[in-house]
């Protein structure tokens, strides 16, 4: 079986029970080893009614304590159950002043005295002036004991009793002073550790939270990245494939409309060319490479030969130009401004009916621009239908584009008087 560890408190509240009824006995004790001696007979007498009086007290304020215990119903968490209080203030000085009378009828009676040293913080009123009272009238009680007993006799005898007064006064009043603040700071370390022990739990509550959080937006952030590539797969497909099938049946179209063998033969190789382009335009959107035109050209030179494909494809006079500046920028960079000349010259063939278009590359310091015009038929931009589930890109992708890259696109345009388009990307500093 383990050994249950008595603890501090308990020790103490021992002390406080017993340690006057020890202390006492062994004052008695001394007292009448040394009657014959120091003592006369009244004196003897005095000290056996003192005595028995300070016997009946001790047994009075235990059975107090005890009864306090029962009536609160609670374990003994002080050091002096009940106290202070009324009870416990009688007790102290009912104490003290036979302790004083037994000192006067015998010295050793001292030992029994200095036990209000001990408990006159735990007995006496929580102010200052009442405990300090208490602990010099037990320094009295002490001195007379320690200068030769009570009263002094002769001038020696109240010199060192008057010497030994204010030496036990002031080390009983300046311990006292220091354990009081000991017991503060020790209150205030509990006090410390307990919002410490909160503050910890409150912490964990918090960790746990953020894991919950954590895991949440990590769910959030991978529908995200899956949203996110689907959206560039669909995009790259439109501006790749979809466009690439469009040129290749406008190809077979132009095909069976035509007689001569030779114009037909031309056409069937255009078509086998954009079929060959898209198929390789599929593969880099799927490994997420930049487009085949940027391979092995910069971004002006990529451009001036898409314009240049797209004019002698379509038979629409354009004309590229490039302004300020040329430098190199990043790879993200150009192939979005390549895709989106792609969609808008793809656009321009589709639906503007142009006969001349111009296509404007203009590095402006910190931003780059790319401009696309046509003076084809124009439109409303208000009637343009809002992109759907299944719908095209168009505009929308272009737009969505530029604003990945934290630009913008403008678009000017209506009925009978062409269509602008402007797309804007900030550069970086290293760009």
């Amino acid at each position: 079986m383990a050994t249950r560890v008595t603890t501090v408190e308990e020790r103490w509240q021992q002390f406080f029970r017993w340690g006057p009824y020890v202390l006492l006995g062994v004052g008695g004790a001394l007292a009448a080893a040394s009657a014959d001696e120091i003592m006369d007979h009244t004196r003897t007498l005095v000290a056996g009614a003192l005595f028995a009086a300070v016997l009946a007290l001790q047994l009075w304020w235990t059975a107090h304590q005890r009864a306090v215990l029962e009536t609160s119903c609670e374990t003994a968490t002080l050091s002096v159950p009940g106290a202070p209080g009324p009870a416990a203030l009688c007790y102290f000085t009912a104490r003290t002043a036979l302790a004083f009378g037994l000192t006067w009828t015998n010295p050793f009676f001292a030992v029994f005295a200095c036990i209000g040293y001990f408990d006159a913080v735990h007995l006496l009123p929580p102010r200052p002036v009442a405990v300090r009272a208490g602990l010099v009238a037990v320094a009295l009680t002490l001195a007379g004991s320690q200068s030769g007993g009570l009263p002094p006799r002769g001038i020696v005898q109240w010199v060192a009793f008057a010497g030994l007064f204010v030496l036990n006064g002031c080390l009983a009043v300046g311990l006292s002073h220091l354990g009081v603040k000991e017991a503060e700071k020790a209150r205030e370390r509990a006090a410390t550790i307990e919002a410490l022990a909160r503050a910890n739990a409150r912490l964990e509550e918090a960790l746990e939270e953020n894991a919950a959080l954590q895991a949440q937006l990590l769910v959030q952030a991978r529908e995200a990245g899956v949203a996110d590539e689907r959206r560039r797969l669909a995009a790259e497909i439109h501006d790749t494939i979809a466009q690439g099938l469009a040129g290749v049946i406008a190809q077979l179209q132009a095909v069976g409309a035509t007689t001569d063998p030779g114009l037909a033969q031309v056409r069937l190789r255009r078509a086998a060319d954009l079929a060959r382009h898209s198929l390789g335009e599929a593969r880099r959107s799927v490994q997420n490479l930049s487009p085949v035109a940027l391979e092995h050209d910069a971004l002006p030179d990529a451009l001036r030969k898409t314009v240049a494909d797209w004019s002698e494809r379509t038979g629409i006079t354009t004309r590229f130009t490039v302004t300020g500046t040329e430098h190199p920028v990043h790879d993200e960079i150009a192939a979005t401004l390549l895709r989106i000349a792609q969609e808008a010259l793809a656009n321009a063939e589709r639906h503007s009916g142009a006969a001349r278009a111009g296509v404007t590359l203009s590095y402006m310091g910190d931003e780059l621009t790319l401009d696309v015009r046509d003076d084809g038929h124009g439109f409303d931009p208000a009637a343009v239908p809002a992109r759907h589930r299944t719908g095209g890109f168009g505009l929308h992708g272009m737009r969505a584009r530029a604003e990945r890259l934290a630009g913008s696109l403008a678009l000017e345009t209506e009925p009978g008087h062409g269509t602008a388009i402007s797309a804007r990307v900030p550069l970086a500093p290293h760009d």
